[in-house]
């Protein structure tokens, strides 16, 4: 298989959708590798149906509550590595989005704002009121939606590797992501993706249609620009330093929040409540498993604004 067709399908995850079925399916275990186990066992799990769909939501850890959404093609399992750390500090709420790990590929047709609603609809059942949403590539574009459409149930938001627009890739990423379909099933095989997919989904035989809609979704381009303003609560904005995204479209996207316009100023009085962070050494294909993920976002879920200023550490 090209790589160029590789990463392509591997970049699904920045606004993908599938389609998922309402009927009862078995739970499969979560895939494990002698580096990467998955997480301790969660503290519930199951399939909750939600408007015809029956979407898997796996519960760990204690305090806060976070909302927790993969990346394309993949799965909760896909966290497995920072899980843990994050659990430690709060009460992961992770989701298999539509068609992807456990939760099954229907007929019906997706779409990054119905999965929004969705993710409201899970925390609602769930009882919770308002969560923080963490969303990494597809799950940062549902993520995305689920905290424009539904502002009331987000307290804080963080995007890892996410645009707000199909034209912050990279010009080359758009014609390899038109070739998504199930013709490359075959040559992904040996892939991570698959391997996972197959280790945990109710219908492993669904992978070639999974990815007809992937590639599907693709092809049809999108502009979320008129919404970012709608994004009133606290947002952190993750990135690689070598990411799929153009380093104009992440800052654009900064300043439409409303950072990065001015100095702060000495006393921080221009202090945006948006961040930003670009982690060195990352790309789009490894950022949503970096240690330093954890160190970054956890501050800011938390609402930690205040550090000693210059004045402060000279007196120490």
């Amino acid at each position: 298989m090209p790589k160029t067709l590789f990463f392509a399908v591997l970049a699904s995850a920045v606004a993908l959708v599938a389609t998922p079925s309402a009927k009862s399916e078995e739970v499969k275990p979560a895939m494990t590798t002698a580096q990467n186990k998955a997480p301790a066992k969660p503290e519930k799990s199951g399939l909750l149906p939600i408007d015809g769909l029956n979407y898997y939501y796996a519960v760990y850890g204690k305090g806060e509550p976070l909302l927790l959404l993969h990346g394309g093609l993949g799965s909760t399992d896909m966290f497995a590595p920072i899980l843990p750390k994050l659990a430690e500090h709060r009460t992961v709420i992770a989701i298999d989005l539509q068609g992807h790990g456990r939760t099954a590929l229907g007929d019906s047709p997706f779409s990054l704002q119905a999965n929004g609603d969705d993710m409201a609809a899970i925390v609602k059942t769930l009882g919770y009121d308002k969560v923080d949403v963490m969303g990494y590539s597809l799950g940062g574009g549902v993520a995305f939606r689920m905290a424009v459409q539904h502002p009331e149930a987000v307290r804080r938001l963080v995007l890892i590797s996410t645009g707000y627009a199909a034209n912050g890739f990279y010009d080359e990423m758009r014609p390899q992501q038109a070739q998504v379909s199930a013709a490359a099933a075959p040559f992904m095989k040996d892939t991570p993706m698959y391997k996972s997919y197959v280790a945990v989904a109710p219908h492993p035989e669904d992978f070639p249609k999974l990815l007809d809609a992937l590639g599907n979704f693709m092809r049809v381009d999108y502009d979320f620009s008129a919404d970012v303003p709608k994004l009133t609560m606290p947002v952190m904005l993750v990135y690689g330093d070598s990411d799929m995204y153009k380093p104009e479209h992440e800052i654009k996207f900064f300043q439409m929040l409303g950072g990065g316009l001015k100095d702060a100023g000495w006393m921080r009085e221009h202090l945006s409540q948006n961040r930003l962070a670009i982690l060195p050494n990352r790309t789009h294909y490894d950022v949503f498993f970096a240690p330093e993920l954890v160190t970054t976002t956890l501050p800011f879920l938390d609402g930690e604004t205040k550090v000693k200023s210059w004045d402060e550490m000279v007196s120490e």
